[in-house]
């Protein structure tokens, strides 16, 4: 890409995070008008302010990714079309959410920090075009070209604004002395569970960009491989979501089921896809080494030496987890193609056994 063309995309961004911002404020001026209301609570902007944006940053994402990614999928048979496609439905649902629960946590610390301040509509509609432009801005970056680093990163900010949302807004303050699944029980549990299902969905979108990048690297010769690969990060994003979906006060050993289960196939999906790259790199395996080790050590400190509960416990695994995922997606960054890779083969094969 020339300087030229960097230059009109750059512009084009530019012209959409003033779209974004006036059709928020917009709308936002015109749902909120009436009374002032408070920044959160019931019957404050927050609620609207999220959904609104939340709307915009999503119609962004299509609209960048319609004008960047025009033609893409020409020389692409049929199933990697459906795979693309189903991608980008995916992400289109995922900026929503995290667009909508960054709003919803701005507005429940703004809450704190400025107690009694009540906004009119059309202040109610400029901060709602404000968040409007910040996650139309991104949104759209992304539709120009969003990488699997750039998912991993996504996935892990959704998790921290979802996670410390559902931890204002818990119904039990002391929700920690037991696990994370707590924060899913109560009038406000939506938020963490919802979380979990969003975040479940954008795990099964970083298998299908994973299985992309590979692809990219190893070509049709190892689809066998490569469909493992996308099946089992779906399998996980799948459990994750059914933890979610299943909360821990409706149907414990569904939810303790699911929990386990999404477990034990991340595992299983970072053993096959690192199996799967060449090499495998140097980096991977130390960084998997080294979190293989402290994941030990953490649950022998818990369990034998009760040095921190469970959800302690809990925080560190995901932290890992997330660490190994990071390092996972930088590398695949390093080793990928930038140009996509039709394949010349007209049916997916099924994925490999061994």
């Amino acid at each position: 890409m020339d300087a030229e063309q960097k230059m009109t995309r750059e512009t084009r961004a530019i012209w959409a995070t003033v779209v974004c911002f006036v059709v928020g404020a917009g709308v936002g001026t015109f749902v909120l008008w009436g009374s002032p209301r408070p920044i959160a609570g019931d019957g404050s902007v927050s609620l609207p302010a999220a959904f609104t944006a939340a709307a915009i940053a999503a119609a962004s994402f299509v609209i960048s990714t319609l004008l960047h990614r025009r033609g893409e999928h020409a020389a692409m048979p049929g199933w990697q079309v459906i795979i693309s496609s189903v991608s980008a439905v995916a992400l289109t649902i995922a900026f929503a959410a995290v667009t909508a629960l960054g709003v919803l946590l701005a507005s429940e610390v703004l809450g704190v920090g400025l107690q009694g301040l009540e906004l009119p509509a059309l202040g109610g509609g400029i901060v709602t075009g404000v968040a409007s432009a910040v996650a139309g801005r991104l949104a759209f970056d992304a539709g120009i070209g969003l990488t699997t680093s750039d998912l991993a990163t996504l996935l892990f900010s959704y998790l921290v604004i979802g996670t410390l949302f559902a931890m204002l807004t818990a119904a039990d303050p002391r929700w920690w002395e037991v696990n994370f699944s707590q924060l899913g029980i109560g009038v406000h549990g939506w938020a963490f569970n919802g979380t979990l299902v969003v975040a479940g969905i954008l795990i099964v979108t970083v298998g299908m960009y994973l299985g992309r990048d590979l692809h990219r690297i190893r070509g049709d010769g190892s689809l066998g491989r490569i469909a493992t690969v996308v099946v089992l990060w779906a399998a996980t994003g799948a459990a994750l979501a059914g933890v979610g979906i299943f909360p821990i006060a409706q149907n414990i050993v569904v939810h303790n089921i699911a929990a386990v289960s999404t477990l034990v196939l991340f595992v299983a999906a970072s053993v096959v896809t690192t199996a799967v790259m060449p090499g495998p790199p140097r980096p991977l395996l130390i960084t998997t080494v080294a979190v293989a080790l402290m994941l030990v050590a953490a649950f022998v400190l818990a369990d034998t030496f009760k040095l921190y509960s469970l959800t302690v416990l809990e925080a560190i695994v995901i932290g890992l987890g997330l660490l190994w995922l990071t390092t996972l997606v930088r590398i695949l960054a390093v080793l990928t193609p930038q140009s996509p890779r039709p394949s010349v083969r007209g049916a997916l094969p099924r994925p490999a056994t061994r």
